[in-house]
């Protein structure tokens, strides 16, 4: 069947995901169809009725032979399109910002496409619109040269606003969202925001006794209020709970924070697993990730928790006394700049801070030092609940490091047979031709069996990794100089654990950071 135009269009983002387990799941096929309808012509809509009718497989096939075709290009082609990236780069990847030339960093507008959200978001498979040039706000000074809209079109507005850290910024169709184009995060005022949020959080590291002491007293209190921020407060403080903002009704998915923890997103148990005290959360986290977990909290919470739910139907809030307003004003009380967030990145920061020493062997080798730095990571993701789907690829991937892993140890069973037939000869011969041969051989198999190691190291990082995102924790709770402190001093290189654009990012924390660094 021919398509219109803009219906074509949208079949091929369809299409382009149908090998993508998002093109499984109900609400994506829902809400694409949904979708897809609004830009057929009232003739498609006739003939399209069901979309388990329609046949994607040619488009699919048509994206999947195009991918091939351009890993297969000649070098010179590619050389070329690399050129004409860096050509871009040059040309609109730069600002001026109070006189430094400063890197931008999104300066392409996402092209339109399907919506995907994270976890089961409920707007997943929704058309996100293309964003034209009068959607979009220019932000730049008085007296700079104005970028010029494509020919036929204006900019919604162009500004001259300074408060403000964006470059251009436009509202996205799905969830209304305003998207920003921004410095690169290897800018220096982004580096100055960086510092000043792990500074805050080094502050909290000087009052949080304090605090701790303040909020299990507040669990006798005899205002229920009270008892209930003191509650919300120690699960922001030990589960590193987001604090949860209030929604507009039926606007997203049914996700909250611990201020809007209702009775049915928790269990007590009085014993559970040989401990006791356990509470048992369920619920839907940011992004719609779902937050489950068991934890042994005290004494005086589990009392607590019992009288917060008593009278209550499943639906009813579990903090019927508390938001997020009054919960913000109360941090702000304890100390300036406190908020959940702050107490996030604190705990995140202290927990690899602490896992780090914990972990960490002077005398082991720099692979094994790596594997510490990730396992100490990972406590940091888990419990920030940083969570990922299982990748597509992870069990190819795992059959592949496996099958690396077999050659070298073949490669290594050969060589200790020739180091062990070069002993033997040279034990008979006492030459000096034999004694170089066998610290020749003794040599590969030390090279081989240290191989061996990193191959098996790296595969029982990629096996605990496979549901954790690490990548959050690293570039938004975690204290870079942490790191940077524990790569000088245990001698792992900085590029072992930070990408190219991470040490960018965090270029102001490798400067001014020794090894003697605590958080």
């Amino acid at each position: 069947m021919k398509l219109s135009l803009e219906a074509e269009e949208v079949a091929t983002f369809y299409g382009k995901m149908l090998d993508h387990e998002y093109t499984t799941k109900e609400a994506f096929q829902k809400n694409f169809f949904t979708d897809w309808k609004i830009q057929m012509t009232s003739e498609e809509r006739k003939v399209i009725q069901h979309l388990h009718k329609c046949d994607f497989s040619e488009i699919h096939k048509y994206f999947v032979d195009k991918s091939e075709a351009r890993k297969t290009l000649p070098k010179e082609e590619k050389e070329k399109l690399k050129e004409e990236a860096s050509r871009l780069q040059e040309e609109f990847g730069f600002c001026t910002l109070d006189g430094h030339r400063e890197k931008i960093g999104n300066f392409k507008i996402e092209p339109p496409g399907l919506f995907r959200g994270r976890g089961d978001h409920p707007k997943m498979g929704m058309l996100k619109k293309r964003i034209m040039p009068e959607d979009i706000i220019i932000n730049c000074s008085k007296d700079s040269k104005i970028p010029e809209p494509p020919p036929g079109h204006r900019w919604k507005e162009v500004r001259c606003d300074n408060t403000v850290t964006w470059l251009a910024s436009w509202t996205e169709n799905v969830q209304n969202g305003i998207k920003y184009i921004m410095l690169n995060p290897s800018s220096k005022l982004k580096g100055e925001k960086d510092w000043q949020k792990y500074e805050t959080a080094r502050r909290l590291k000087n009052v949080v006794g304090q605090i701790r002491s303040q909020y299990r007293a507040d669990w006798k209190s005899r205002e229920m209020k009270m008892r209930q921020r003191a509650v919300a407060l120690y699960f922001i403080d030990k589960l590193a709970l987001r604090a949860g903002n209030e929604k507009e009704e039926g606007e997203t998915a049914d996700t909250v924070g611990c201020c809007s923890l209702r009775v049915e997103h928790i269990q007590l148990h009085p014993e559970l697993d040989g401990q006791t005290y356990m509470v048992e959360f369920d619920f839907l986290g940011k992004d719609s990730i779902r937050y489950y977990n068991k934890v042994p909290v005290e004494k005086e919470v589990f009392k607590n928790l019992k009288l917060f739910m008593e009278n209550k139907s499943p639906e009813d809030d579990l903090f019927d006394r508390l938001n997020t307003v009054k919960l913000n004003k109360h941090l702000q009380d304890l100390m300036d700049g406190l908020t959940a967030k702050v107490f996030r990145t604190y705990n995140a920061s202290i927990t690899l801070q602490d896992q780090l020493k914990e972990l960490t062997n002077d005398e082991d080798s720099v692979a094994a030092k790596i594997l510490s730095y990730n396992r100490a990571n990972r406590a940091v993701a888990l419990l920030c609940n940083h969570q990922r789907a299982l990748p597509k690829t992870f069990e190819k991937s795992m059959q592949n490091l496996q099958a690396k892993i077999d050659a070298k140890e073949e490669q290594l069973k050969d060589a200790k047979k020739g180091l062990k037939k070069a002993k033997r000869e040279h034990k008979d011969s006492q030459s000096s031709k034999s004694k170089k041969d066998m610290e020749k051989k003794k040599s590969l198999c030390d090279r081989l069996e240290d191989q061996l190691m990193k191959l098996k190291l790296q595969a029982t990082d990629k096996e605990e990794n496979k549901q954790i995102a690490l990548g959050t924790s690293k570039l938004n709770y975690l204290d870079p100089r942490i790191t940077v402190a524990w790569c000088k001093k245990f001698g792992v290189p900085i590029e072992k654990i930070y990408n190219k654009a991470q040490r960018e990012k965090f270029a102001w924390a490798i400067d001014m950071t020794n090894e003697d660094f605590e958080f």
